[in-house]
């Protein structure tokens, strides 16, 4: 029964973190919308702005593409080498995962997460220089969080933050200028993700309430700060559907866990964070771009909810 699993492509994926892999991809979304925005746009029009814009995307699609796999290759490699250095802990406080439980052999999954984190970077270089060297930092970044950034309690926040960021930048990375312009944008993703990574702290063992309060002051600032974006976009009225439905979606897990601060709840919190990601981006993608792009990027939550009840998030 053992090798029969052994076999099986399903705990492989398990380690992927599939539901994940898919907030990772609306992350490059957002950050091409972001690359392609004009500050220009009221004075040459709407209408001819757009024109340009899918003009540009038309022969993007192929960076788009290859920004695509880089970030699939990034992600799934940094989550499975997180349960390959954890392999030992996860033992005692999860052995039903892949690794303890056998179904993936350790080496595999040091093959693995290796074999993704360098298509990851290969992906990005084939699409510019810069692309190449925000994807090796990425991946630097990830492999030290694995290794070791976890274990220092004040930068695991930052260090996953960072790994984030740097994932919207890799979509601005398209037309390598606009980095440059808009890097700044990257903090939104550090802070939304070291909230989401201080509030996990709590998953096996439960929570402390001190510390998913400065989870939900960090997700406040989120909020506070795709408020302070609302200057950039053209038709505002737009961006507050998405607004709210991301305010939705993260707060009352969080506030639940913050009343009753158990592992199950805590888990629900961070599970939930972490799908809307694709709904922060989607609020990103619409302030920058328009609703069609971001109703694309919005799309997305369905197939990342439903891979999440096949396969574990955190």
């Amino acid at each position: 029964m053992e090798a029969e699993d052994t076999r099986s492509i399903k705990p492989y994926l398990q380690l992927m973190r599939p539901a994940n892999i898919i907030t990772a991809i609306a992350d490059i979304l957002a950050g091409i919308s972001v690359s392609f925005y004009s500050p220009f746009a009221t004075v040459v029009g709407s209408v001819l702005h757009d024109f340009w814009r899918s003009f540009r995307m038309t022969f993007a699609l192929l960076d788009v593409f290859a920004l695509v796999i880089a970030t699939i290759g990034l992600y799934g490699g940094g989550v499975v080498l997180n349960d390959y250095f954890d392999a030992d802990l996860d033992k005692v406080e999860r052995p039903e995962r892949p690794i303890p439980s056998g179904k993936v052999p350790k080496e595999n999954a040091l093959f693995l997460g290796g074999g993704l984190l360098l298509i990851g970077v290969i992906f990005a270089f084939k699409v510019s220089w810069l692309s190449g060297v925000i994807a090796l930092a990425i991946a630097l970044l990830a492999v030290f969080y694995d290794y070791k950034g976890k274990h220092i309690v004040w930068f695991a926040p930052l260090n996953m933050g960072l790994c984030r960021g740097g994932n919207l930048l890799l979509g601005a990375s398209i037309l390598s200028n606009n980095v440059y312009s808009y890097w700044w944008l990257a903090f939104i993703p550090v802070v939304y993700i070291s909230a989401i990574t201080l509030i996990s702290r709590g998953e096996v063992h439960g929570g402390n309430k001190n510390t998913l309060l400065k989870g939900l002051g960090m997700y406040l600032v989120v909020i506070g700060a795709l408020g302070g974006l609302l200057y950039f976009s053209r038709h505002p009225y737009t961006v507050i559907p998405f607004f709210f439905l991301f305010a939705y979606f993260i707060f009352p897990p969080l506030m639940k866990a913050i009343d009753q601060p158990k592992p199950a709840n805590i888990r629900q919190a961070v599970k939930s964070g972490v799908i809307s990601l694709i709904l922060l981006n989607a609020t990103l993608t619409v302030i920058f771009s328009n609703i069609w792009f971001a109703l694309l990027v919005l799309a997305l939550l369905p197939i990342s909810r439903g891979l999440a009840k096949k396969f574990a998030v955190t």
